[in-house]
Parts: C-alpha cells; structure tokens; sequence
C-alpha cells in the first residue's frame, strides 16, 4: 500500500496518466479498500444530508427539539440514558459530546483515557448538563460505568448492570468488577422510583474494533440487552469513532451514511446483538478538536433527539 500511495504521488512516473484520472475513486478505493463513499446515502437523517439543506438548520431544528424536550409522565423530572459497552468505546466522549453541543463549547467533564485497555470509568456517574439559568438543568440525565471487559473478573459485572437499570444502584458507587453489589452497601437503593430506573439504553462501540471484539464482550452484550428486554427498556447502540474507521468521513462527516464500510460494521453489530438496523447510529464525537462544529453537531444531535424520543415512548407506555 506504501509503494502504491507513492506511486500515485509521483507525478514523472509512467503510471501517472492511468492513475491520474481515477485518482478520487479507483486508486482512493486500493489504498482504503474497506472505505467506498456511496454516491447516494443509504440513511437519510431530515434533510441535512442533502445538498438543499445546510447542516447549520438541521442543527437548528434538532436543538430546538432537544432544548424544549420535557417528559410527560409526572413521576419522572428526568429522563435517565444508561450508556454501557465495551472498555474505551466512547462512553465518557459521547457524554462530553453532547454537552459540548448543549454549551456551545468543547468540555471535557466526563474523564477520558487515551492509553489503557482497562476501563478508566469505575464508578456509577449521573451527568446532570447545565440549562439557561443557574441551577437549572435539561430534563434528562446521562448515566457512565464501568466499561465490560473479557474474563469474568474484569470490568462491570453483567448483575451490577441489571441492578443499575432497575434503580438499585446509586451515584458515586464503585464497582468491584469481582462482586455484585450487596444489598447491605450504602449505594444499594433498596426502594427505586421510577425516576431512580433506567429509561433507555445505549450501547456504545467503537466502530473501528468491531470486527475484532471478543466473543466474551459480545455475550456480555447479549445478555444486558435480554435483561433490558425484558424490563422492556428499549435499546439503542452507538458506533463511535466513525472518522477513524473510515477516511471517507475523516474528511467529511456528513460521508457518514454513505460509508459502505460503516454499512457493513453496523449490520454486522446488528446481527451480532439483536438490534435493529434503524436503533443503531453512527457517532463522531468531540475528541481533538477545540471547537464545535455544525456538521458534527448535526451527527450528534440527530441520535440524541431518538435516544430521548425512545426513552419518552417508555415512559408514556407503562
């Protein structure tokens, strides 16, 4: 692949001229042969994805959504989105990212980790994002674990997640990946309100080490979303790092749903945990960067907007 690229760069080669007029999409497809742009989406989000609508209205539309959001049932001030998955999936960055969009700057208040494999997340953490006004705060509250890891020792136990989306668990606990908690500990809700439970489920998954995760990391998958089925939680996923993973939306992110790459990582997620193809969306979220900008914004508010549309259809249908 090295020789081809340079080959491509050198213009005095005798190669140049066949090379040359391909060079955007025959020779771009040798080098990243996992990366082909389709020239129609095949997901529509509204209309920013069009050349008639402009990323900055679709964000306009879909902050107005959000910021006028309030739930509906009178027993619940806040609607709770438990994030989980594997160690390093975007987690934190995805909480960081929403409330990046919500503040119209970067912030970074959920901790990250760049460099280990291990969960740098090990507590039960509430996320309340500040509204106008001090003391006020948007009607919905993101909740960050422990990441799973493989190996039944290592990372969040599958039984603590349950107990997290049936309110047993309170703020600030600290997982013991070894233990379920114990009833007797002071984090232990013994009386959840419907307010304490989880009210919509996200799976976040790096889009970019799908293809290679454990089988023990996708059990572990598979048996929170059972779990959550079974509650009737519904459930929606995430594939972050979709600018990592294909160089088409590295320069462009409204290339995402037209990333035939993507397409594949996501039906195969699909296949692999049960979800539907329509309940699993593409992330890039805030990592680098030190602004916000409207074509990322648009990604991100988009799943926001059906994570809380989800989320309010559970609460209205008890």
């Amino acid at each position: 692949m090295a020789e081809l690229s340079s080959l491509m760069d050198n213009t005095s080669h005798p190669m140049q001229d066949t090379l040359a007029a391909p060079h955007s999409s025959f020779s771009h497809q040798l080098i990243h042969p996992h990366c082909v742009k389709e020239s129609h989406g095949w997901r529509i989000i509204n209309t920013a994805f069009c050349a008639k609508t402009s990323s900055s209205a679709h964000k306009k539309e879909e902050l107005h959504f959000v910021k006028n959001y309030q739930p509906q049932n009178r027993e619940v001030k806040q609607l709770r989105i438990l994030l989980h998955g594997p160690a390093g999936a975007g987690k934190s960055s995805f909480i960081n990212s929403v409330e990046s969009v919500l503040q119209n700057r970067i912030t970074r208040r959920a901790l990250t980790d760049t460099r280990s494999a291990k969960s740098f997340t090990t507590k039960y953490k509430a996320y309340n994002i500040h509204k106008e006004g001090p003391g006020t705060f948007y009607p919905f509250v993101f909740t960050d674990i422990m990441g799973l890891e493989d190996g039944s020792e290592n990372g969040v136990c599958v039984e603590d997640l349950k107990l997290a989306m049936k309110g047993h668990i309170r703020d600030e606990y600290d997982f013991n990946p070894r233990c379920v908690i114990s009833v007797d500990n002071p984090k232990y809700n013994k009386d959840p309100t419907l307010e304490d439970k989880v009210h919509v489920l996200v799976c976040v998954i790096d889009a970019e080490t799908l293809s290679i995760m454990s089988d023990s990391s996708k059990r572990k998958m598979r048996e929170v979303r059972l779990a959550a089925s079974d509650m009737g939680i519904p459930q929606l996923a995430i594939l972050t790092k979709i600018d990592e993973a294909c160089p088409e939306v590295k320069k462009n992110v409204m290339n995402v749903y037209k990333s035939k790459y993507l397409k594949k990582q996501m039906d195969e997620f699909s296949a692999t945990l049960g979800l539907s193809p329509n309940c699993i969306f593409l992330m890039k979220n805030y990592n680098s960067e030190i602004e916000i900008n409207d074509d990322v914004d648009t990604v991100i508010l988009s799943a926001l907007k059906r994570i809380l549309q989800s989320g309010e259809d559970f609460l209205n249908y008890l």
